[in-house]
């Protein structure tokens, strides 16, 4: 075979694979999307389940203001439902204590600190 030949043999070659790659990649990302679609069907439909109308508008309420937040508390409910930690549908009142609980844990203490040596030695006051 001539130089050109070949070249347009592995060019022919290198599209179909480029093709090739292209198309699978097309179905992995729908296929991924499907699939992270299926699971926020599944965690929205056990939420229902699990929370009441208002406990259940409170939750998206939040989600809003503080999406991370919302997030945390979404994957705390869903876990304690998977382990059977909840006797019933939580109520607006039980995801209130839920929320103050967790505020709790996750509050930080602030701490003043004034270094009276230093305000002491401040030359502002000899004018």
């Amino acid at each position: 075979m001539s130089d050109p030949e070949l070249e347009a043999i592995r060019q022919q070659r290198l599209a179909q694979l480029q093709s090739q790659y292209k198309s699978n990649n097309v179905e992995n990302k729908q296929a991924m999307e499907e699939k992270m679609h299926q699971m926020e069907d599944m965690k929205n439909s056990i939420l229902t389940q699990v929370l009441s109308q208002s406990a259940r508008a409170r939750l998206n309420t939040l989600s809003l203001g503080k999406p991370e937040k919302g997030k945390m508390i979404e994957d705390m409910i869903l876990n304690m439902a998977q382990r059977g930690q909840l006797p019933g549908k939580l109520g607006e009142k039980e995801l209130i204590s839920l929320l103050e609980s967790v505020n709790q844990q996750t509050q930080r203490k602030t701490v003043v600190k004034f270094d009276r040596r230093r305000a002491a030695l401040d030359s502002d006051d000899d004018l």
